[in-house]
């Protein structure tokens, strides 16, 4: 256990106060913004991104040097936004790293928006994130004073500003588009696409929209070399990759790791294993969004393409471990419940979809399910998935579809059986 943590983006946390500029500065915080600043060009900081082939940490794992190198050459304004509305059910790091390590997430920013040319960066914070906020708010504060972003960085003439904004705690907003909305002060809404936010984005300029933990990797990538990130973990799926482990396990929490780490490793040796005395039956690799796995899938490596050949998809970052003390059938509904809840409205598909399998999943809990339910309601988020605007839509049907698949007893045990007709001597 002590080799396969590996702490980087969570070093210090727990032992240092790095909400404070100077220990973080003694950390060497900042040294590499003023590297990038005083001695690189913007195009050496992008190389630098790019031959570590860092790949997003938000969920879709897109490469982040080549989102960057869709930004238009047509001399408009560019933006940074990072992407702090962690809200996916099971997932938490970022909260982690905003309360814990705030500087670190603006030495990031600051680099990532230097590197694209970018003058005027934001965070998008979660509404709930409220001691975080505040957290961040003192940070950039002492930031600005340490002449670490403003009107004249280093002395060098260049423009680094940085905004935080607040959201209102509505999980669509952690789609980059309807983030963007809100940002703009606008109901949170995807937008249609194309254009892509690297053309039209913030404001209808060409904007990156990256997540936190994916800037906050860069301050370290450029202190090492992108040789050491790329060489971690798989060739397509390099680096490290802090993991949010939840659910039925002994040491729940967040745990830095090379990519590539198989979901057994992940489960017995960083969280202890599951609970004494209980058996492993499934677990969400990535989140609320991603369909479960099971024993035959425990020595598959996390990575991105290990986990969507095995069924589902890596995501965030966030495992849910279920013992054989769970009810799929509740574990089910209180999902379809969330995204449908969380739904903006304006896809009807995902409107209408969505609350009508929460409520025919109510009424199989409520004993009152008819065995057809289980086939229709396959079928319902089956024909929801693909038709919206975003991707909240789809993300109904994974973890549904393969817990019914799995264990259909269960959902069939709630079905009700009708009273036998009486027969007549």
């Amino acid at each position: 256990m002590a080799e396969l943590i590996t702490p980087i983006l969570t070093k210090g946390i727990g032992e240092l106060n790095l909400r404070e500029i100077e220990v973080y500065e003694a950390q060497g915080g900042y040294a590499q913004l003023r590297r990038a600043v005083v001695e690189l060009t913007p195009k050496d900081v992008a190389d630098l991104c790019n031959g570590s082939n860092l790949r997003g940490r938000g969920g879709a794992g897109f490469p982040t040097g080549r989102k960057w190198s869709f930004l238009p050459n047509n001399g408009r304004p560019r933006y940074m936004v990072c992407n702090c509305d962690e809200a996916e059910p099971g997932t938490f790091k970022d909260h982690m790293l905003l309360e814990q390590t705030p500087h670190q997430i603006i030495e990031g920013i600051l680099i990532g928006a230097y590197a694209i040319g970018c003058e005027h960066a934001y965070i998008y914070i979660r509404g709930e994130f409220k001691r975080g906020y505040a957290i961040m708010r003192d940070a950039v504060a002492q930031a600005r004073a340490k002449g670490y972003l403003g009107e004249n960085v280093f002395g060098r003439g260049k423009r680094l500003e940085f905004t935080i904004h607040r959201g209102a705690g509505a999980y669509i907003c952690g789609e980059e588009t309807g983030l963007l909305n809100s940002l703009e002060g606008k109901r949170g809404e995807p937008r249609l696409k194309p254009p892509f936010p690297a053309v039209k984005g913030l404001y209808g300029e060409p904007t990156v929209v990256n997540n936190v933990e994916t800037l906050a990797y860069l301050p370290h990538i450029m202190r090492n070399g992108p040789e050491w990130f790329a060489k971690a973990g798989p060739e397509r799926s390099p680096g490290y990759k802090i993991v949010s482990i939840s659910g039925h396990v002994a040491k729940p929490g967040n745990y830095e790791v090379p990519m590539g780490t198989t979901i057994r490793q992940l489960i017995d040796d960083c969280a202890g294993g599951l609970r004494p005395g209980r058996s492993f039956m499934g677990v969400q690799p990535g989140g609320g969004s991603s369909a479960c796995l099971f024993e035959e899938h425990l020595d598959v490596p996390y990575d991105f393409e290990s986990v969507a050949k095995a069924g589902s998809m890596l995501g965030s970052g966030a495992m849910v471990v279920f013992d054989d003390t769970t009810d799929f059938v509740k574990a089910a509904h209180a999902l379809v419940r969330f995204y449908a809840h969380e739904s903006c409205g304006q896809c009807t598909p995902c409107r209408e979809g969505g609350h009508w399998i929460e409520k025919t999943l109510a009424r199989l809990l409520d004993g009152r399910g008819v065995d057809s339910d289980i086939d229709v309601m396959l079928s319902a988020a089956h024909q929801l998935t693909g038709l919206n605007l975003c991707a909240l839509g789809d993300s109904i049907e994974p973890f549904l579809a393969s817990v019914i698949k799995r264990f259909e007893p269960q959902f069939r045990a709630y079905v009700k059986r009708s009273a036998p007709i009486p027969v007549v001597a």
